[in-house]
């Protein structure tokens, strides 16, 4: 991606590369910006066009790798805010963060899981990438990813 700022500047402090925008595997957009909001569509943990694991968190794929799956997700969301924001140093504050967890029966971690990407947010952002959240169990996701992650952020004033 071209162009950076501060929180571009951050992201390679914590030797982290804005990913490309993750091309839809459907018929939607990666990101739309309303007013001064940006809703991005559920991020898969896709790098360099694969998915690097695939199966339910608990069984085939441990919390802890779900966690960083979930951090990889958050990257990929940023990627689609910037999309349709132009420069992530417009991010006022991350709204909203849903992370849907493919679960094994009787798998209860779903928080831990989905702090991968608040972790990353609070880490990139600081207090702007606090937020409110929901980590959802579902049976399956998409390419049978075991997390899926989407976010509500509020840009500054053109």
């Amino acid at each position: 991606m071209s162009g950076g700022g501060a929180v571009e500047a951050r992201l390679a402090e914590l030797g982290i590369a804005l990913p490309e925008v993750v091309p839809p595997v459907a018929a939607y957009v990666p990101a739309v910006r309303s007013g001064r909001y940006v809703y991005t569509s559920g991020q898969v943990p896709m790098v360099g066009g694969e998915l690097p694991t695939a199966g339910k968190v608990g069984a085939e794929v441990s919390p802890e790798r779900a966690k960083e799956l979930a951090r990889i997700c958050a990257l990929n969301a940023l990627a689609a805010v910037k999309s349709v924001a132009g420069d992530l140093d417009r991010i006022e504050r991350v709204v909203k963060v849903v992370g849907f967890v493919a679960s094994a029966p009787g798998f209860t971690g779903q928080p831990q899981v989905i702090n991968g990407a608040s972790e990353l947010f609070g880490d990139v952002l600081g207090e702007r990438g606090r937020h409110a959240r929901s980590a959802v169990g579902v049976a399956v996701l998409p390419l049978d990813a075991p997390v899926e992650v989407e976010i509500v952020v509020e840009l500054t004033d053109d």
